[in-house]
C-alpha cells in the first residue's frame, strides 16, 4: 500500500485577536507618521485576515503567561526584546503546541503512542537542543527508539518537504508510522517598524501547530486519507533576495518584498505545469497562502476558477500565514469535505520558500472503509426486503 496522510491534528494559542486590533496597534506607535500609519492600514486590510491567534497573550488584552519577555510596555508601546528572549520563549511555548497538535493527529488516526516509528518536526521560527522532535518522544511517551528528524529554518514551503521525507520513509520501511509536526511561533518576531516589507510581514503572521500521522500501514486509521502520490522542488530564476529570513539581534527578520507575488505569478504556470507533465488538471488545490496576492497570482497564473482555492482562503481569513503548519491547516479542511473532494479526486499542494522555492505535491483522496458500507435506514431495508418500506 502507497504512504498516506492518515490524519491531521491541529492548535493554536488560546490568545485571538482581530486584524483590526493588531492595526491600530502598530498604527499608534510612536514613529508611524501619517505615512506609515497609511502604509499599516492599507497592509492590513488588505490581507484579507479577520482573525489570528498568538502566544503574545498582551497583544488580545491579556496578562502575560510564562516566564518570557513583556512585548508591550504600559503605556501601549511595543518593546524590542532580544532575540535571545524572544527564543527563551519559543523553547517554553512552542512544545505544547507541537504535543497538542500531534495528539490530535494520533487520536483521529487511533494510533498508539508504542505505533509511532518516526517523528518529523518543522519550524523556522525558533531553535533549541534537545529539540522538538525530543521532546515529542519524552512528551507523547513515544519509544525511545523512535527515529528523529528535525527541519529547521526551510519557512512556509517546510510542510511539503517534511511530508516528501515522511512518504520516503515509508516507501523503504513499509511498516513506519511517520509523524509529522509543524509549529511556529511567528508573533515572537515581531518588531514595530516604517519598513513598508517589515508591515507586510506584521499584517500577515501568526502562530499555530499541525500534525499529520503518515504511513502505508493498512490498519491505521480507518483507510481514508491522502495517498502522497509524487512530489517536486523548483527554484524560480529570481527571487533570492525578495523573501529572506535571517536572525537579527532583535528577532528573526523577515524580508518579503512586493515583488514576491509578481515572481509567483510570473513562474508558477511553468513550474506546475513541469510537474504536472500532461496529467489531468487536479481536482483540488491546497495553496500555502504567503498572503491574499500570493493566492491571486496563483489564481490568475493557473487560471483557476475562484472556489478552487476556497479553502486556502479560508485558513489565511481565519488564521493568518503560520508558516510551515499552513498547508496542514487546508489539507484538514480538505479531508472533512467529502463532497468536493471525493474518493479519488487528486489534491495538488504548493507551497513557497525563501529562495524563492516552489514546492509541490500530488494526493489521492481515499475515502475511508466505513464510507463504503455507510446505509441509511430507506437503503438497508430495500437492500434486506425489496419492496418493503423502512
Amino acid at each position: 500500500m502507497a504512504p498516506r496522510i492518515v490524519s491531521v491534528g491541529t492548535a493554536v494559542p488560546a490568545t485571538r485577536v482581530t486584524q483590526e486590533q493588531v492595526r491600530e496597534l502598530f498604527a499608534a506607535q510612536p514613529g508611524a507618521d501619517r505615512l506609515a500609519q497609511r502604509r499599516i492600514r492599507a497592509a492590513f486590510d488588505a490581507a484579507a485576515i479577520e482573525t489570528r491567534h498568538t502566544v503574545i497573550a498582551e497583544l488580545g488584552g491579556g496578562v502575560p503567561g510564562g516566564s518570557g519577555p513583556r512585548f508591550l510596555g504600559p503605556d501601549g508601546v511595543l518593546r524590542m526584546p532580544t532575540t535571545g528572549a524572544r527564543n527563551a520563549a519559543y523553547v517554553e511555548l512552542a512544545p505544547p503546541l507541537y504535543a497538542e497538535a500531534a495528539k490530535a493527529a494520533m487520536t483521529d488516526a487511533s494510533a498508539d503512542a508504542s505505533a509511532v516509528t518516526h517523528v518529523v518536526t518543522v519550524s523556522c521560527t525558533g531553535f533549541f537542543a534537545p529539540g522538538p522532535d525530543y521532546r515529542l518522544v519524552r512528551d507523547l511517551g513515544l519509544p525511545p527508539t523512535v527515529e528523529r528528524y528535525h527541519l529547521g529554518f526551510i519557512g512556509c514551503a517546510a510542510a511539503l518537504p517534511a511530508l516528501r521525507l515522511a512518504a520516503r520513509i515509508c516507501t523503504a520501511q513499509p511498516d513506519a508510522v511517520v509523524l509529522v509536526v509543524c509549529a511556529e511561533l511567528c508573533s515572537l518576531h515581531l518588531t514595530t517598524s516604517t519598513d513598508p516589507q517589515q508591515i507586510v510581514a506584521a499584517s500577515v503572521f501568526a502562530d499555530g501547530a499541525a500534525a499529520a500521522v503518515v504511513t502505508a500501514v493498512d490498519d491505521i486509521g480507518d483507510g481514508g486519507g491522502l495517498v502522497l502520490e509524487e512530489f517536486a522542488t523548483a527554484l524560480t530564476s529570481e527571487g533570492e533576495a525578495d523573501m529572506v529570513w535571517r536572525i537579527g539581534d532583535h528577532g528573526f527578520e523577515m524580508v518579503l518584498s512586493a515583488e514576491v507575488p509578481r515572481i509567483i505569478g510570473r513562474e508558477i504556470r511553468g513550474a506546475v505545469d513541469r510537474f504536472l507533465a500532461g496529467s489531468p488538471a487536479p481536482d483540488a488545490w491546497a495553496v500555502h497562502p504567503g498572503g491574499r496576492s500570493v493566492l491571486d497570482r496563483v489564481e490568475a497564473g493557473l487560471e483557476l476558477d475562484p472556489s478552487s482555492l476556497a479553502a486556502s482562503r479560508a485558513v489565511l481569513r481565519d488564521y493568518g500565514n503560520m508558516s510551515s503548519a499552513t498547508v496542514l491547516f487546508i489539507l484538514r479542511e480538505l479531508l472533512r469535505d467529502n463532497e468536493a473532494v471525493g474518493d479519488g479526486a487528486t489534491v495538488a499542494g504548493l507551497a513557497f520558500g525563501p529562495g524563492l522555492t516552489v514546492e509541490s505535491a500530488i494526493m489521492t483522496r481515499r475515502m475511508p472503509r466505513t464510507a463504503d458500507v455507510d446505509l441509511d435506514v430507506e437503503d438497508f431495508a430495500a437492500v434486506a426486503a425489496p419492496g418493503v418500506s423502512a
